[in-house]
């Protein structure tokens, strides 16, 4: 192991301005850009990983200490445990949502859903054909009618096929604006806009753009979307215009 990262060892975590430290004092001095690439390098390599938060700051843990051996799998059975957990998680979908959020081409995502075939259930609907792992019906909480979904949430990033989630207008305008995977606003289940916050004096500042005019109701909704993020976090929440 470099002698860098034998710091780490003991399940000592260090932030990334520490990392820069030990590195410096090894000899090997950094800027940000050469520090992130050495770093990056690390995680590809399988020398390290993410440590738990210390407060607000990121820290740095040995791969080989933060997660447990595991077994090795054959490739089919890789592919076959890919499929499932999607499935079984993101299903009702289709297999070019698959493909897209696992990064296998597309015969690698056909061959890993023919090996659970047995699992999964198949409904064709408006000429598309949707997998699903069945489970036990149960009873379903009604979800807001409004949310602010974070960066990256997997009910806009998981599908590739985001029609039946938005408008196809509104997605080409997200992707055309170089935001296709930002915080969207969902109104009953709809992408209906972007969202962003800024925290100041404690108070979190939520801006909203909407795609369209919000009617009387889908305003009321998103504020008290807005109270409710502001609750989570334990600040108070405001709209700003």
């Amino acid at each position: 192991m470099p002698l860098s990262f034998e710091a780490l060892h003991d399940a000592i975590y260090l932030t990334r301005r520490e990392l820069k430290a030990v590195l410096a004092d090894a000899g090997i001095e950094t800027d940000v850009q050469r520090l992130g690439h050495i770093l990056a390098r690390a995680e590809l390599d399988g020398l390290i990983c993410s440590g738990p938060r210390r407060g607000k700051q990121f820290t740095y843990a040995l791969m080989e200490e933060r997660v447990p051996d595991a077994r090795t799998l054959r490739r089919d059975e890789a592919l076959a445990r890919l499929a499932l957990t999607y499935f079984s998680s993101h299903g009702p979908a289709q297999l070019k949502d698959f493909s897209w959020w696992s990064g296998l081409g597309a015969n690698d995502a056909k061959i890993a859903l023919e090996q659970i075939a047995s699992k999964v259930r198949q409904e064709t609907l408006d000429g598309k054909t949707y997998w699903y792992v069945p489970a036990p019906m149960e009873p379903i909480p009604e979800p807001p009618p409004a949310l602010l979904l974070s960066i990256y949430d997997e009910y806009t990033i998981a599908y590739k096929d985001r029609g039946v989630i938005s408008e196809a207008r509104d997605i080409e305008r997200m992707i055309s604006m170089g935001n296709a995977l930002t915080a969207v606003i969902v109104l009953n289940g709809r992408v209906a806009g972007t969202w962003n916050r800024t925290s100041k004096n404690n108070i979190v500042e939520i801006r909203l753009n909407p795609f369209r005019k919000l009617d009387g109701d889908e305003q009321e909704a998103l504020e008290s979307e807005v109270a409710r993020y502001g609750r989570f976090f334990g600040m108070p929440a405001v709209l700003v215009r």
